[in-house]
């Protein structure tokens, strides 16, 4: 299956979507009455929430069951072309470079995941905070290349941007934009008004995170995460939102493993080795159309009950071939006051989408881009009666 997109077509494709969900742009059910929505920063009242995240290295298994989950069968020819390794084929196993959690700023001691938070896969911890509150993350880069955390939505100065470009600073304001292997940096980020929900937004919104150093091959590698901001006086003790039951943090990419910092010591591993990495065969063979880093429903099953308040936050990063719609079987979800149950992302999109399930069972979850649907990008949500 090849997939040449046209840059023309790509561009007249996000013109279109734009006009529905603008990159960037949160949307959820409930709207909010007023909030303060000027560019100006307001004084930090709340409390410092502290995270310990590094970088590492690890083998990712975009495919862990070894089957298609989504029809119980054993893989078939196209999901092949993706998941199959051989002779002058990687396969579903890559080395990824993932943001991960720790204890303290020793990070001698991984935060293991429950099992309610492993359908998270590749994405870095969830960081929450309330409005008026400011965020301290203390990053160690184990990986073999220079990388960084860059934040969308909070205020920074430019010690933690976590961005390099000519921005007309020196010194350690450019500590923040590449941190070398085995180094260290701190980065505060405050959380104002203009952080926070909107007019139209619900209690809580989501932002993301991710490498800038080299943002293209960074996060092909792995390197991204959500934030959640909850409204000012409507957090729980950890930032999430009180009025919800269960939110989940879902990312559509296609994981373009030709373009990470890794694809050299993949390609070197073969028995085989192609003679042409770029040859086109070989190139559609390390596009991973995922769900969290997970193919043909290999994820682990997000499970809901029937009547609970179920926050979705979706994201897509990537390049012009990811245009996604993720589509619920099943139920409905709210978006911005609009009752739908697929919404439209773009690369570096951010939507929320509020759901009361009504309806017991197991069912699909996807994009409906019909080539992303049959490469892999689909995934199944039980909700229990």
């Amino acid at each position: 299956m090849q997939r040449r997109v046209v840059a023309a077509v790509g561009v007249v494709l996000a013109v279109a979507l734009a006009g529905c969900s603008s990159s960037g742009t949160h949307n959820s059910a409930a709207p909010r009455q007023g909030g303060d929505q000027s560019a100006a920063v307001a004084a930090t009242s709340g409390r410092e929430r502290d995270y310990f995240i590094a970088a590492d290295e690890v083998r990712w298994n975009y495919a862990p069951d070894g089957r298609n989950e989504i029809t119980g069968q054993p893989f078939d020819t196209v999901a092949d072309t993706y998941v199959k390794a051989g002779p002058n084929r990687i396969g579903s196993t890559y080395t990824k470079c993932l943001y991960r959690g720790y204890t303290d700023a020793s990070f001698t001691k991984q935060i293991p995941r429950t099992p309610q938070d492993a359908y998270l896969g590749i994405l870095g911890p969830v960081i929450r905070a309330e409005v008026g509150d400011s965020i301290k993350v203390t990053f160690r880069n184990n990986c073999s290349f220079p990388a960084s955390i860059h934040p969308h939505g909070v205020f920074y100065a430019k010690d933690s941007e976590g961005a390099p470009y000519n921005d007309g600073t020196s010194g350690k304001d450019k500590s923040d934009d590449a941190v070398p292997t085995g180094g260290t940096h701190v980065y505060v980020w405050q959380v104002p008004e203009r952080a926070g929900p909107g007019p139209m937004d619900g209690s809580s919104i989501m932002w993301m995170y991710h490498s800038h150093t080299d943002e293209v091959l960074d996060t092909y590698s792995g390197l991204m995460g959500p934030i959640e901001i909850t409204a000012r006086g409507e957090a729980r003790a950890d930032g999430s939102p009180a009025d919800i039951d269960r939110e989940f943090f879902v990312l559509f990419s296609v994981m373009n493993e030709n373009n990470t910092h890794y694809i050299d010591r993949e390609i070197k591993t073969l028995p085989q080795p192609p003679a042409d990495p770029t040859d086109d065969e070989f190139v559609e063979s390390n596009l991973m159309h995922s769900i969290n880093g997970f193919v043909y429903g290999n994820g682990p099953m997000i499970t809901v009950h029937k009547g609970e308040r179920v926050r979705w936050y979706v994201m897509s990063m990537g390049t012009e071939v990811d245009l996604h719609t993720p589509h619920w079987h099943g139920n409905t979800v709210t978006v911005m006051g609009m009752r739908m149950d697929t919404v439209q992302l773009l690369p570096a999109g951010m939507v929320v989408a509020d759901m009361r399930p009504d309806d017991p069972g197991i069912w699909l979850f996807h994009c409906h881009v019909n080539d992303h649907l049959t490469a892999g990008m689909v995934t199944r949500y039980q909700v229990l009666g």
